[in-house]
């Protein structure tokens, strides 16, 4: 057992971790941070969780302390510690332990208990995540963890080919991890991942949605996208993206299908745009491969964002992802390729996109529309004509200076005026608006209904007047709103 040439102090421990290792420590019990926990401190980044390992047995963990949980097979107790910090209200202790034999790729069919650390830190997945550390910040390296971190290597512990045969998803991992730390996959690792790529079929799909998600929210997304596909990972997880490899378009694009695509999820990364954004970004054009005619400058995609929608929907519900989310991404990706030529495109046209797509999601389209432009090879995310789009589409999406805001509404005035359908009821209406629109605060039913009355009590050529004015207030105010999101979007 080798010590590490750098000492993290004990002062960047939690006090929460910092109490557990000492209480075990304090009954006679070896005590360590270890796995993503260590990475992360060596790394100057603040752990997602934290992992402790021991010697202890897991009834002997219970018994220091009462509040916690017992609910595996695995030797984890969950500790409660109260904290507030929600990556510190349950630290996992996990006693040593030793895998055996899994026949599902993914679970060990039997563990055994042991007795020193070493033997713990040899089953792990890599050796970046092979590190323990003491409660003093001393830190045990078997595999040279640190190096390959100072490398930016992702490298399996041991054999690789032993690694990925007990539990296949690692291999997946091996790419997260690579996207996530921007490092790269050692050679050996690598040529074992590709030559063992089948055991990811016994994988389900849940557990693969779950890595393909974080790697999707990597800084690195297409380098990860890509990884998959040297590997053959691809062909398990996003099959249908590997139809674009190679594909090439006509004269508005400059790359491949799949490059297109890769380079679409690299903008969206780039923003740091959602993982919906991401998703539709990455499967806009999923659809060209299958709706391709034709060759060369002139070949077409016609219908490929319906044909890319369906591609989309049967991707979502195999890979299990939630409803909700499901729907989003299928509707960006149906409706990415709207029109918006300035002076073509009309508000009802418009309107019907907004009705599609829902009010909710017009922005997430836009950034999607954005990345496929990005990703085309054009310099500019959104020219004239988008930003013009835009405003529209916050024209016709917001409530129009109108009637229908005051808080009183035509049948009200009818019963109060004892009038009938009639042009006297439409004066006092846009009188009432008039008054509103100078003052805000009068837009109350109380107040209305009083001055309605006195309203009703002029002469018809007075409230003529009044009600003439009303309009004009309209007419002012809804031309001020659209000038408001013109300023916005910078168009004329």
């Amino acid at each position: 057992m080798q010590n590490s040439k750098f000492k993290i102090q004990n002062s960047k421990l939690p006090r929460e971790v910092s109490d557990i290792l000492t209480k075990l420590s304090s009954e006679g019990y070896e005590a360590y941070i270890v796995g993503g926990s260590v990475r992360h401190l060596l790394m100057g980044e603040k752990p997602n969780d934290w992992d402790v390992t021991t010697n202890a047995k897991p009834e002997e963990i219970q018994k220091l302390f009462p509040d916690s949980f017992y609910e595996n097979k695995f030797g984890t107790v969950g500790i409660k510690t109260g904290s507030e910090d929600q990556t510190l209200q349950v630290v996992e202790i996990t006693t040593y332990r030793i895998e055996s034999k899994y026949t599902d790729k993914r679970h060990p069919d039997r563990i055994k208990f042991a007795d020193k650390l070493e033997e713990d830190l040899k089953r792990r997945d890599f050796t970046i995540n092979a590190l323990a550390m003491s409660g003093s910040g001393e830190i045990t390296d078997i595999f040279d963890g640190q190096e390959y971190i100072k490398n930016k290597l992702i490298r399996a512990v041991g054999k690789p080919e032993e690694r990925f045969n007990e539990d296949a998803l690692r291999m997946i991992r091996a790419v997260r991890f690579a996207a996530t730390l921007r490092f790269n996959i050692d050679t050996e690792t690598f040529r074992a991942i590709k030559k063992n790529h089948g055991l990811i079929a016994a994988i389900s799909k849940e557990r693969i949605r779950d890595e393909l998600v974080k790697i999707i929210n990597s800084a690195d997304a297409d380098k990860g996208m890509e990884l998959l596909r040297e590997t053959e990972l691809i062909k398990y997880v996003l099959p249908e993206m590997l139809e674009g490899f190679g594909v090439t378009q006509n004269k508005h694009h400059i790359y491949t299908v799949w490059e297109h695509n890769l380079r679409a999820l690299r903008y969206a990364c780039d923003k740091n745009y959602s993982l919906e954004v991401r998703l539709a970004s990455l499967l806009h054009d999923v659809g060209k491969p299958r709706s391709k005619r034709g060759e060369g400058p002139d070949s077409t995609f016609y219908a490929h964002e319906i044909i890319g929608a369906r591609m989309t929907a049967q991707i979502m519900d195999r890979m299990r992802f939630p409803q909700k989310q499901a729907e989003k991404i299928i509707k960006l990706v149906r409706y990415h390729l709207f029109y918006y030529n300035v002076g073509e495109v009309t508000e009802s046209s418009v309107r019907r996109l907004v009705a599609n797509i829902g009010k909710e999601n017009v922005e997430d389209l836009i950034k999607v529309r954005e990345a496929d432009r990005i990703g085309s090879g054009v310099p500019k995310a959104k020219p004239y004509k988008l930003r013009h789009m835009q405003f529209m589409i916050d024209k016709v999406a917001r409530d129009p200076v109108s009637p229908k805001m005051l808080a009183l509404k035509g049948e009200d005035v009818m019963r109060i005026a004892g009038l009938k359908q009639s042009p006297r009821v439409g004066m006092i209406i846009h009188a009432l608006m008039n008054e509103v629109l100078d003052d805000p605060s009068k837009n109350t039913r109380e107040y209305l209904e009083n001055r309605a009355k006195e309203l009703n009590a002029l002469n018809e050529s007075e409230l003529i007047e009044l009600g003439k004015m009303g309009k004009i207030k309209i007419s002012e105010e809804e031309q001020k709103k659209v000038g408001e999101i013109k300023k916005k979007y910078y168009v004329e």
